[in-house]
């Protein structure tokens, strides 16, 4: 095995228990343990917490799994058919509160048969509501964890960030971005880089929960929560790159759908009221400069 791709994955498995650690302690429930094996080669460990005290569903899931790739999967990586490994940590955290946004990260690593490695990953928040300055928070410490490594990069990776969680089909995004990359050369710089973004959650998000995680919050911003929640699976199933990944190589089907939020709403032809706090956050669905 390539060493830095044993490096990457060493470092993912650890990353797993600093998170679910930092988690626990702020909702007060643990964290489910679901160690699973895929049959064609490798595994993961499915981290879940389902109806916490702050969070309603949440996965931080570790997945190394390796083998022959198909020709689809190796269509979607732009490469021929070969063997490959490739391991991973994603990140999906829904709180009940419509004041807490939603968050997602995730990190991984392929390696191929013929000799190429590269990294791919980035975090991104989804807010129901138009608390600016936590939007703000967010992508200074994004920012600094991409810049202290990559002179200037925070600009490129929050570019491909708000181009990949758009919804084509509904002119928008799915939240106020973060940052994205993929396909990066297997080198030190950017196995750098990708544990600067993974050092990184904790700083960007739970100073966010500790924040909010006691505001009072009305149906109105619960119904727009649960309307945006369905944006979210939209994209999901529709467009993302990585569900559609674990589905073709046949992953752990409940961890690939982890994603999913436990309640959405679809509601025909909705609005938000003219003038609510749900009708200005609609704005910032769409590419802004936050810091």
């Amino acid at each position: 095995m390539d060493k830095l791709f044993s490096t990457t994955e060493k470092y993912l498995r650890e990353l797993q228990g600093t998170i679910c650690n930092s988690l626990e302690e702020i909702d007060g429930k643990q964290f489910l343990t679901d160690n699973w094996k895929r049959k064609e080669g490798g595994g993961g460990v499915t981290k879940v917490i389902v109806n916490g005290n702050i969070f309603e569903k949440g996965g931080v899931n570790f997945s190394s799994v390796h083998g022959m790739m198909s020709e689809d999967v190796a269509k979607q990586l732009h490469t021929s058919p070969q063997n490959f490994a490739a391991c991973g940590l994603s990140i999906i955290l829904h709180p009940f509160s419509p004041r807490i946004p939603t968050i997602h990260m995730n990190l991984r690593c392929f390696s191929l048969e013929k000799g190429k490695i590269w990294f791919g990953g980035g975090i991104d928040l989804t807010p129901y509501y138009p608390l600016l300055e936590d939007f703000k928070h967010f992508h200074k410490i994004l920012k600094d964890a991409c810049n202290s490594v990559v002179e200037n990069s925070y600009k490129t990776y929050k570019k491909n960030c708000d181009e990949y969680f758009y919804i084509k089909h509904r002119h928008e995004m799915r939240g106020i971005g973060g940052i994205f990359f993929d396909y990066l050369d297997g080198n030190e710089i950017n196995l750098r880089l990708a544990k600067s973004v993974g050092d990184c959650f904790l700083n960007s998000y739970m100073p966010i929960v500790e924040k909010r995680k006691d505001e009072k919050y009305s149906p109105g911003d619960k119904k727009f929560q649960l309307v945006r929640r369905g944006r979210y699976v939209e994209f999901n199933l529709i467009y993302d790159r990585g569900t559609l990944f674990g589905l073709k190589t046949e992953g752990n089907i409940e961890s690939i759908l982890i994603s999913l939020p436990t309640e959405v709403n679809y509601i025909y032809n909705y609005l938000p009221r003219p003038n609510s706090p749900h009708s200005v956050m609609m704005k910032y669905y769409q590419p802004a400069n936050w810091i």
